[in-house]
């Protein structure tokens, strides 16, 4: 059996790297927060990895097609500081935004969020079982 080992023998930067790899070029970035989404009796979660992210980062709202929409966008402050140049830099998420579908049985007007721990919270409380039945409207044939 093979064992497959990936060795970077070249330990000169090569010419591609340090030229995009410059702060004048910065990567555009590729990555998406990962998300949870965890069903209990009375709610569900919505749990979103945000590292150093603050509540002012967050725009959380539900639009016209009844989608909640989780947008944040980070603001890179840039401080030159001539002790050193980044060879790579990949910590901060520039912007995001992701729409979910609400189950129907959400209720819309009780929807709270909170961010702790660098993660995001999203409660969607259910709409209760008695008030499901309440909006059955019998209609008469006539």
């Amino acid at each position: 059996m093979t064992t497959l080992v990936r060795r970077n023998q070249n330990w000169l930067p090569s010419i591609f790297n340090d030229f995009f790899d410059n702060d004048w070029m910065e990567k555009a970035n590729a990555t998406e927060p990962a998300i949870n989404v965890v069903e209990h009796e009375k709610d569900y979660t919505v749990e979103v990895a945000a590292p150093g992210m603050t509540k002012e980062d967050f725009n959380i709202h539900v639009d016209d097609e009844g989608n909640l929409v989780i947008a944040m966008e980070k603001k890179n402050e840039k401080k030159d500081e001539k002790k050193g140049r980044y060879l790579r830099r990949e910590f901060s998420y520039t912007k995001f935004q992701q729409a979910m579908i609400l189950p129907d049985d959400v209720d819309r007007n009780k929807i709270s969020a909170k961010v702790e721990n660098g993660v995001l919270e999203v409660e969607l409380p259910k709409v209760p079982e008695e008030a499901k039945v309440a909006k059955i409207t019998n209609i008469e044939v006539k």
